[in-house]
């Protein structure tokens, strides 16, 4: 009987041993796995270095970001400043062209005013051979078709007739020659506008004779002058060019 306690006892006290054994196993367990949760003082100061370092970059780049909006303006403003000069040198360009087409037109003006001022011709009767040129039983006119000057191209000489370029005042000089004739005179008279201005007449029965006249006349743009042969009359010419109309002008009003 007292056998049997011991033994129950025994094994009571064998049980709760292990059950004691356990409890401090799964203590032990218990806290290593607390302990490692919870992080050291060491892994807190390197969180805390990792932010301040973070923080520093980001300081620097705000830094730097507004730097490079400063410089971002300060190139707005210089291109606005570009843009205005260019502007400038543009309406500056513009005004050149202006004036120079003003003063290409000016020059030209004044290139054709002188031109037109440059006026003056010459001619003779016959363009080749010899002869008489008449007479005839009215008033003729004359078409000096040997022209040797004709600058501004104020005398045609297809119709004999000159035409005023410009207002002024014009010298015209003509010579009429021929063979004596005992019915035949020779003369021409100056015509200005259809009305008779002055006339070279001769007559002789023998013998070569001329004459010649010459005035100065004022005429407006378009007045027109020419020679007419007078009735009755004749004229000569030939290679020598014995009869001749000329005329230039003296100056413009």
């Amino acid at each position: 009987m007292e056998r049997k306690e011991v033994t129950s006892l025994s094994m009571g006290t064998t049980v709760f041993s292990l059950l004691l054994l356990g409890c401090c196993l799964c203590g032990g367990q218990t806290v290593k796995t607390t302990t490692s949760v919870i992080p050291s003082d060491s892994q807190q100061y390197v969180h805390v270095v990792s932010l301040a370092q973070l923080s520093v970059k980001v300081n620097y780049l705000q830094r730097e970001n507004e730097a490079q909006a400063v410089k971002l303006e300060q190139q707005k403003s210089q291109v606005d400043m570009l843009k205005t000069q260019l502007q400038a040198q543009a309406a500056a360009l513009a005004s050149l062209k202006a004036k120079s087409t003003v003063t290409e037109s000016t020059v030209k003006a004044l290139q054709k005013d002188v031109k037109v001022k440059q006026v003056a011709f010459s001619a003779s009767l016959l363009a080749s051979g010899h002869g008489f040129t008449g007479p005839y039983n009215a008033h003729t006119n004359l078409v000096f078709k040997h022209v040797t000057t004709n600058i501004g191209n104020a005398y045609n000489p297809h119709t004999g007739v000159f035409t005023a370029p410009v207002r002024g005042v014009y010298h015209f000089q003509f010579y009429v020659g021929a063979y004596g004739h005992g019915s035949y005179p020779s003369g021409a008279v100056l015509v200005k506008n259809g009305h008779h201005i002055f006339i070279a007449y001769e007559h002789q029965t023998s013998g070569y004779g001329s004459s010649s006249n010459g005035v100065s006349l004022l005429l407006e743009v378009g007045g027109v002058v020419f020679l007419r042969l007078w009735h009755n009359t004749r004229i000569f010419d030939n290679g020598n060019h014995h009869s001749t109309f000329s005329g230039h002008l003296l100056f413009t009003m």
